[in-house]
Protein backbone atom coordinates (compact mmCIF):
# COMPACT_ATOMS: atom_id res chain seq x y z
CA UNK A 1 0.00 0.00 0.00
CA UNK A 2 1.31 2.96 -1.30
CA UNK A 3 1.87 5.69 1.86
CA UNK A 4 0.64 8.95 1.52
CA UNK A 5 1.61 11.11 4.46
CA UNK A 6 5.12 12.44 4.28
CA UNK A 7 6.96 10.68 1.68
CA UNK A 8 7.97 12.46 -1.40
CA UNK A 9 7.49 10.54 -4.52
CA UNK A 10 10.47 11.86 -6.96
CA UNK A 11 9.81 11.63 -10.71
CA UNK A 12 10.73 13.48 -14.01
CA UNK A 13 11.37 13.68 -17.50
CA UNK A 14 14.52 12.80 -19.70
CA UNK A 15 14.50 14.55 -22.92
CA UNK A 16 15.66 17.62 -25.56
CA UNK A 17 14.23 20.66 -25.23
CA UNK A 18 11.82 19.86 -22.64
CA UNK A 19 11.45 23.57 -20.41
CA UNK A 20 8.11 24.14 -21.70
CA UNK A 21 7.05 20.18 -20.43
CA UNK A 22 3.70 20.79 -19.02
CA UNK A 23 4.02 17.09 -17.31
CA UNK A 24 5.42 18.47 -13.81
CA UNK A 25 2.21 20.64 -13.41
CA UNK A 26 -0.06 17.70 -14.60
CA UNK A 27 1.61 15.10 -12.58
CA UNK A 28 2.28 17.17 -9.56
CA UNK A 29 -1.71 18.52 -9.34
CA UNK A 30 -2.56 15.50 -9.56
CA UNK A 31 -0.27 14.14 -6.69
CA UNK A 32 -1.93 16.75 -4.42
CA UNK A 33 -5.41 15.67 -5.59
CA UNK A 34 -4.52 11.95 -4.51
CA UNK A 35 -3.16 13.45 -1.21
CA UNK A 36 0.41 12.48 -2.60
CA UNK A 37 4.17 14.37 -1.64
CA UNK A 38 5.18 14.44 -5.42
CA UNK A 39 8.12 16.20 -6.94
CA UNK A 40 7.99 16.08 -11.36
CA UNK A 41 11.69 17.17 -12.53
CA UNK A 42 12.47 18.31 -15.54
CA UNK A 43 16.46 16.59 -16.90
CA UNK A 44 17.04 18.30 -20.36
CA UNK A 45 19.75 17.03 -22.30
CA UNK A 46 20.03 20.36 -23.81
CA UNK A 47 21.17 21.45 -20.10
CA UNK A 48 23.18 19.40 -19.10
CA UNK A 49 27.08 18.53 -19.13
CA UNK A 50 29.91 21.01 -18.18
CA UNK A 51 27.95 23.82 -16.11
CA UNK A 52 25.04 21.52 -15.35
CA UNK A 53 24.64 22.85 -11.67
CA UNK A 54 23.42 25.91 -12.54
CA UNK A 55 21.24 24.97 -15.19
CA UNK A 56 22.55 26.16 -18.26
CA UNK A 57 25.04 23.14 -19.05
CA UNK A 58 26.76 22.68 -22.64
CA UNK A 59 23.94 19.85 -23.37
CA UNK A 60 24.67 15.79 -23.72
CA UNK A 61 23.23 13.41 -25.90
CA UNK A 62 21.84 10.06 -25.50
CA UNK A 63 25.00 8.21 -24.52
CA UNK A 64 24.51 9.95 -21.39
CA UNK A 65 21.31 8.04 -20.30
CA UNK A 66 23.51 5.36 -18.52
CA UNK A 67 24.77 8.21 -16.06
CA UNK A 68 21.44 9.81 -16.00
CA UNK A 69 19.67 6.64 -14.91
CA UNK A 70 22.03 5.80 -12.45
CA UNK A 71 21.71 9.35 -10.88
CA UNK A 72 18.04 9.45 -10.53
CA UNK A 73 17.94 5.55 -8.95
CA UNK A 74 20.54 6.73 -6.36
CA UNK A 75 18.28 9.63 -5.66
CA UNK A 76 15.33 7.36 -4.90
CA UNK A 77 13.20 8.24 -8.02
CA UNK A 78 9.79 6.27 -8.15
CA UNK A 79 10.60 6.47 -12.29
CA UNK A 80 10.96 8.72 -15.07
CA UNK A 81 9.00 9.56 -18.16
CA UNK A 82 11.31 9.79 -21.87
CA UNK A 83 11.23 11.25 -24.37
CA UNK A 84 12.56 12.81 -27.96
CA UNK A 85 15.51 12.10 -28.45
CA UNK A 86 15.94 8.33 -26.05
CA UNK A 87 12.46 6.50 -26.36
CA UNK A 88 14.42 4.31 -28.94
CA UNK A 89 18.08 4.54 -27.02
CA UNK A 90 16.95 4.47 -23.29
CA UNK A 91 16.08 0.43 -24.17
CA UNK A 92 19.58 -1.13 -24.00
CA UNK A 93 19.79 0.49 -20.62
CA UNK A 94 16.70 -1.44 -19.17
CA UNK A 95 16.21 -5.19 -17.45
CA UNK A 96 12.82 -5.51 -19.20
CA UNK A 97 10.06 -4.34 -21.01
CA UNK A 98 6.61 -4.61 -21.08
CA UNK A 99 4.11 -6.02 -23.64
CA UNK A 100 3.16 -3.00 -25.46
CA UNK A 101 6.84 -1.46 -24.93
CA UNK A 102 8.22 -4.33 -26.53
CA UNK A 103 5.84 -4.57 -29.44
CA UNK A 104 6.60 -0.99 -30.16
CA UNK A 105 10.26 -0.89 -29.66
CA UNK A 106 10.14 2.02 -27.82
CA UNK A 107 9.57 3.56 -24.02
CA UNK A 108 8.29 6.92 -22.80
CA UNK A 109 7.78 5.66 -19.12
CA UNK A 110 10.19 3.74 -17.04
CA UNK A 111 9.23 2.55 -13.25
CA UNK A 112 12.55 2.15 -10.89
CA UNK A 113 11.69 -0.56 -8.25
CA UNK A 114 13.96 -2.89 -6.29
CA UNK A 115 17.06 -2.02 -8.38
CA UNK A 116 15.03 -2.46 -11.71
CA UNK A 117 14.46 -0.44 -14.70
CA UNK A 118 11.13 -1.12 -16.56
CA UNK A 119 10.31 0.58 -19.68
CA UNK A 120 6.77 1.05 -20.44
CA UNK A 121 4.73 2.97 -23.21
CA UNK A 122 1.94 4.71 -22.23
CA UNK A 123 1.72 6.61 -25.82
CA UNK A 124 0.26 4.16 -27.76
CA UNK A 125 -3.27 4.42 -25.36
CA UNK A 126 -2.59 8.10 -24.74
CA UNK A 127 -2.56 8.41 -28.71
CA UNK A 128 -5.57 6.33 -28.99
CA UNK A 129 -7.53 8.04 -26.20
CA UNK A 130 -6.85 11.73 -27.26
CA UNK A 131 -7.72 10.90 -31.51
CA UNK A 132 -10.87 9.29 -30.09
CA UNK A 133 -12.01 11.64 -28.05
CA UNK A 134 -11.15 14.70 -30.42
CA UNK A 135 -12.30 13.09 -34.09
CA UNK A 136 -14.76 10.25 -33.01
CA UNK A 137 -15.83 10.15 -37.07
CA UNK A 138 -12.77 10.39 -38.70
CA UNK A 139 -12.32 8.76 -41.92
CA UNK A 140 -9.69 6.46 -41.63
CA UNK A 141 -9.26 5.07 -44.68
CA UNK A 142 -6.28 5.76 -45.53
CA UNK A 143 -3.80 8.04 -43.03
CA UNK A 144 0.06 9.31 -44.23
CA UNK A 145 2.59 9.34 -40.49
CA UNK A 146 5.30 11.23 -40.78
CA UNK A 147 7.73 10.19 -38.08
CA UNK A 148 8.78 7.06 -37.40
CA UNK A 149 11.07 7.46 -34.51
CA UNK A 150 9.51 6.23 -31.04
CA UNK A 151 6.95 8.60 -30.75
CA UNK A 152 5.93 7.54 -34.13
CA UNK A 153 6.24 3.91 -33.18
CA UNK A 154 3.42 4.38 -30.33
CA UNK A 155 1.49 6.89 -32.75
CA UNK A 156 1.35 4.18 -35.80
CA UNK A 157 0.23 1.38 -33.29
CA UNK A 158 -2.77 3.27 -32.24
CA UNK A 159 -3.64 4.84 -35.68
CA UNK A 160 -3.75 0.86 -36.83
CA UNK A 161 -5.66 0.18 -33.83
CA UNK A 162 -8.52 2.69 -34.42
CA UNK A 163 -9.25 0.71 -37.45
CA UNK A 164 -6.84 2.79 -40.92
CA UNK A 165 -7.01 0.55 -43.18
CA UNK A 166 -3.64 1.92 -45.39
CA UNK A 167 -1.27 3.68 -43.25
CA UNK A 168 2.32 5.42 -45.58
CA UNK A 169 5.02 6.13 -42.94
CA UNK A 170 7.23 8.55 -43.76
CA UNK A 171 10.73 9.87 -42.20
CA UNK A 172 14.18 11.42 -42.85
CA UNK A 173 15.69 8.40 -41.86
CA UNK A 174 14.41 5.59 -44.32
CA UNK A 175 15.77 2.49 -42.99
CA UNK A 176 13.96 3.32 -39.95
CA UNK A 177 10.18 4.16 -41.66
CA UNK A 178 11.26 0.18 -42.96
CA UNK A 179 11.95 -1.00 -39.53
CA UNK A 180 8.43 0.12 -38.59
CA UNK A 181 6.63 -1.11 -41.63
CA UNK A 182 8.10 -4.56 -40.66
CA UNK A 183 7.56 -4.15 -37.20
CA UNK A 184 3.66 -3.07 -37.83
CA UNK A 185 2.70 -5.37 -40.64
CA UNK A 186 2.68 -8.99 -38.90
CA UNK A 187 0.81 -7.58 -36.35
CA UNK A 188 -2.47 -5.69 -38.50
CA UNK A 189 -1.76 -8.59 -41.23
CA UNK A 190 -5.49 -6.92 -42.68
CA UNK A 191 -4.13 -3.42 -42.81
CA UNK A 192 -1.58 -1.94 -46.11
CA UNK A 193 1.03 -0.83 -44.07
CA UNK A 194 3.65 0.82 -46.24
CA UNK A 195 6.89 3.08 -46.44
CA UNK A 196 6.14 5.77 -48.13
CA UNK A 197 8.82 7.57 -51.26
CA UNK A 198 6.35 10.20 -52.84
CA UNK A 199 4.76 12.38 -49.64
CA UNK A 200 2.81 14.85 -52.57
CA UNK A 201 1.06 11.17 -54.05
CA UNK A 202 0.62 9.87 -50.84
CA UNK A 203 -1.43 13.25 -49.51
CA UNK A 204 -3.23 13.20 -52.49
CA UNK A 205 -4.84 9.74 -52.13
CA UNK A 206 -4.92 10.12 -48.09
CA UNK A 207 -7.74 10.85 -46.00
CA UNK A 208 -5.42 12.33 -43.05
CA UNK A 209 -2.37 13.37 -41.60
CA UNK A 210 -0.91 12.00 -38.49
CA UNK A 211 2.42 14.10 -37.43
CA UNK A 212 4.76 12.57 -35.33
CA UNK A 213 7.83 14.70 -35.57
CA UNK A 214 9.35 17.13 -33.13
CA UNK A 215 8.58 19.96 -36.05
CA UNK A 216 6.55 22.21 -34.76
CA UNK A 217 7.92 21.99 -30.95
CA UNK A 218 9.28 25.27 -29.86
CA UNK A 219 12.80 24.34 -30.41
CA UNK A 220 12.11 22.89 -33.82
CA UNK A 221 9.72 25.41 -35.22
CA UNK A 222 8.30 25.31 -38.68
CA UNK A 223 5.75 23.17 -41.12
CA UNK A 224 6.69 19.58 -41.34
CA UNK A 225 5.48 19.12 -45.08
CA UNK A 226 4.65 21.84 -47.89
CA UNK A 227 1.25 23.29 -47.04
CA UNK A 228 -0.55 22.97 -50.78
CA UNK A 229 -0.21 19.28 -49.81
CA UNK A 230 -3.28 20.00 -47.16
CA UNK A 231 -6.94 19.52 -48.51
CA UNK A 232 -10.24 20.21 -46.51
CA UNK A 233 -10.94 16.06 -46.58
CA UNK A 234 -8.00 15.73 -45.06
CA UNK A 235 -7.93 15.14 -40.78
CA UNK A 236 -4.88 16.20 -39.19
CA UNK A 237 -3.61 14.97 -35.94
CA UNK A 238 -0.92 16.63 -34.21
CA UNK A 239 1.36 14.86 -31.30
CA UNK A 240 3.12 18.34 -30.32
CA UNK A 241 1.80 19.80 -27.43
CA UNK A 242 4.11 22.83 -26.69
CA UNK A 243 3.13 24.96 -28.28
CA UNK A 244 -0.26 23.82 -28.51
CA UNK A 245 -1.62 25.67 -31.48
CA UNK A 246 1.87 24.53 -33.90
CA UNK A 247 1.83 25.92 -37.32
CA UNK A 248 0.83 22.95 -38.86
CA UNK A 249 -2.83 22.79 -36.79
CA UNK A 250 -2.87 26.46 -37.58
CA UNK A 251 -2.39 25.97 -41.51
CA UNK A 252 -4.89 22.87 -41.67
CA UNK A 253 -7.55 24.92 -39.82
CA UNK A 254 -6.92 27.76 -42.01
CA UNK A 255 -7.95 25.59 -44.77
CA UNK A 256 -10.59 23.81 -43.21
CA UNK A 257 -9.39 20.36 -41.83
CA UNK A 258 -10.90 18.50 -38.75
CA UNK A 259 -7.93 18.36 -36.41
CA UNK A 260 -6.75 17.37 -32.83
CA UNK A 261 -3.98 18.53 -31.00
CA UNK A 262 -1.33 16.95 -28.87
CA UNK A 263 -2.77 17.72 -25.40
CA UNK A 264 -5.13 14.88 -25.52
CA UNK A 265 -2.13 12.40 -25.78
CA UNK A 266 -0.20 14.16 -23.40
CA UNK A 267 -2.92 13.98 -21.09
CA UNK A 268 -3.95 10.79 -21.65
CA UNK A 269 -0.41 9.25 -21.79
CA UNK A 270 0.36 10.96 -18.22
CA UNK A 271 -2.62 9.17 -16.82
CA UNK A 272 -0.70 5.69 -17.69
CA UNK A 273 2.48 7.02 -16.44
CA UNK A 274 0.99 8.81 -12.93
CA UNK A 275 -0.69 5.03 -12.26
CA UNK A 276 2.92 3.13 -13.29
CA UNK A 277 4.51 5.35 -10.74
CA UNK A 278 2.15 5.66 -8.00
CA UNK A 279 -0.01 2.79 -8.34
CA UNK A 280 -3.39 4.76 -8.08
CA UNK A 281 -5.82 5.26 -10.56
CA UNK A 282 -5.62 9.08 -11.43
CA UNK A 283 -8.82 11.18 -12.33
CA UNK A 284 -8.66 11.20 -16.60
CA UNK A 285 -11.39 13.76 -16.48
CA UNK A 286 -9.35 16.11 -13.54
CA UNK A 287 -6.25 15.77 -15.51
CA UNK A 288 -8.42 17.17 -18.82
CA UNK A 289 -9.43 19.95 -17.07
CA UNK A 290 -6.25 21.11 -15.45
CA UNK A 291 -4.10 20.94 -18.71
CA UNK A 292 -7.04 22.94 -20.37
CA UNK A 293 -6.58 25.67 -17.72
CA UNK A 294 -3.11 26.26 -18.81
CA UNK A 295 -4.22 27.86 -21.64
CA UNK A 296 -2.59 26.80 -24.99
CA UNK A 297 0.66 28.43 -24.89
CA UNK A 298 2.45 25.73 -23.64
CA UNK A 299 4.29 27.36 -20.75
Amino acid sequence: MLDRSTRTIQVGLIGSGIQLSRSPALHEAEGKANGLALSYELIDLDRLGTGAKDGHGAGVGVEALGDILRDVENRGFAGVNVTHPAKQAVIPHLHALSPEAEALGAVNTVVLKDGRRIGHNTDCSGFAGGFRRALPQADLSSAVQLGAGGAGAAVAHAMLQLGTKQLTIFDNDAARAEALTQRLSPLFPKALIQMGDDLAAAMARASGLVHATPTGMAAHPGLPLPADFLDPRHFVAEIVYFPLETELLRVARAKGCATVDGGGMAVFQAVGAFRLFTGIEPDAARMLAHFAAMGTSGS
